[in-house]
């Protein structure tokens, strides 16, 4: 490597580590997500993994995905417009168009991958996209990759701060982008206040359903539903990764938009359709989803039960209106230090700082999970309690 490459990289590293935001808490696993793994060799329970509705190792879409590789292979063999689409790519983007009562669905290979091919096919450079402040990152990618010269940015769920970027010029078409649930926060974008916004100053409306679907709305059909908005917001993104327990991602829309991303976008013309043991996989979880409803509520019901008891142990527990628990901080360092205290007392919980969060916000988000009984989490909320007190973060 090129000597200036290497000494930017070395300085670089040396001021995340002065600054106390070098990640050092990537951790290897060494079994299945769930709601106990084996990492290093112990036991941990699991209070960080994005696996809401406990999935990921479900038996029966371990099954489906077994059964796809005897049937199908385990490559797809080329891209999705040439010879890698798949009778199983069809029928999931079938069920999850029925799922999500949409007209037309797309998939692709991961929910950042779905913001970044759809964003800029639905702004260029002299339109105007407004976003919100806390967007996610592959939102923030998929503005730059537009080329959008007019970029607004409203303060977080301020509705009459998005009004007064509606009501500047606005050269060319407007999209309004917003995450549905704000994954650092756990809290829900005010999306009816957004659609009524956008109607009145004749914007489109994208919504980043990522850590809603399988979390919001009937059966987990994700923030459209929750907020009865069929019809009124012109895109849903979301990704599988999260409570679909799987990997990839979806653009649900009008057909007219889906035909349109099969002809211009570029991640699904130029990459490798995602493997047939993988589509299996997603079709067998949104079976799973449409046939009940329990996964979903024994998720809120731990949610609820969790930061309940971590709001009575005195534990600032911010403004989450999800399962998603964030325990403030402040300092990434505090922040840190806590991570390790409960790793070692068995609690896996990785701390999270800038620059996924604002500096000063650092914090450790817990990611509740219908596959924890009461007993995992009562075991947590006493080690919180522990490192909590021994740290001085709580009486």
């Amino acid at each position: 490597m090129n000597n200036t490459y290497q000494q930017h990289f070395k300085n670089t590293l040396a001021d995340l580590k002065e600054q106390g935001l070098y990640n050092s808490n990537i951790r290897s696993l060494g079994s299945p997500q769930g709601a106990w793994l084996q990492i290093e060799g112990k036991k941990v329970l699991n209070m960080c993994s994005n696996n809401y509705l406990g999935l990921a190792n479900d038996e029966r879409i371990r099954d489906a995905a077994k059964e796809a590789i005897d049937s199908y292979g385990v490559g797809p063999g080329a891209v999705r417009s040439i010879a890698g689409t798949m009778d199983l790519h069809g029928q999931l983007e079938a069920l999850i168009a029925k799922f999500k009562n949409a007209e037309a669905v797309i998939t692709l290979q991961s929910g950042f991958q779905a913001n970044t091919t759809v964003i800029p096919l639905l702004a260029g450079k002299n339109d105007t996209i407004i976003s919100d402040e806390l967007n996610h990152a592959s939102i923030i990618d998929g503005v730059r990759l537009s080329g959008c010269k007019n970029k607004k940015i409203y303060k977080h769920s301020d509705m009459a701060d998005l009004e007064r970027c509606l009501k500047e010029e606005r050269p060319g078409r407007t999209l309004i982008i917003t995450d549905g649930v704000f994954s650092m926060d756990g809290d829900v974008a005010n999306l009816p206040g957004i659609v009524e916004l956008a109607e009145k100053y004749n914007a489109a409306v994208m919504v980043d359903d990522a850590h809603g679907e399988g979390v919001l709305g009937k059966g987990g059909r994700g923030i459209v539903d929750h907020f009865n908005l069929h019809g009124r917001v012109d895109v849903e993104v979301g990704t599988f990764s999260k409570a679909i327990g799987t990997v990839g991602g979806c653009v649900a829309g009008s057909k007219e938009l889906i035909d349109y991303i099969k002809q211009r976008g570029r991640p699904f013309l130029f990459s490798s359709a995602t493997t047939p043991p993988d589509v299996a996989a997603t079709i067998k979880s949104f079976e799973i989803l449409m046939e009940s409803d329990e996964l979903v509520n024994r998720l809120w019901s731990n949610g609820d039960y969790f930061k309940q008891k971590m709001q009575e142990l005195g534990f600032d527990t911010g403004h989450s209106h999800t399962p998603i628990t964030p325990v403030m901080i402040g300092a990434a360092s505090e922040a840190s230090k806590m991570s390790k205290e409960l790793f070692e007392e068995g609690i896996f919980a990785t701390s999270i700082g800038f620059p996924t969060v604002a500096k000063g916000k650092a914090r450790i988000r817990v990611m509740i999970s219908a596959a924890h009984t009461k007993e995992d989490l009562d075991f947590a909320v006493d080690k919180f309690a522990l490192v909590g007190r021994k740290m001085g973060l709580i009486k």
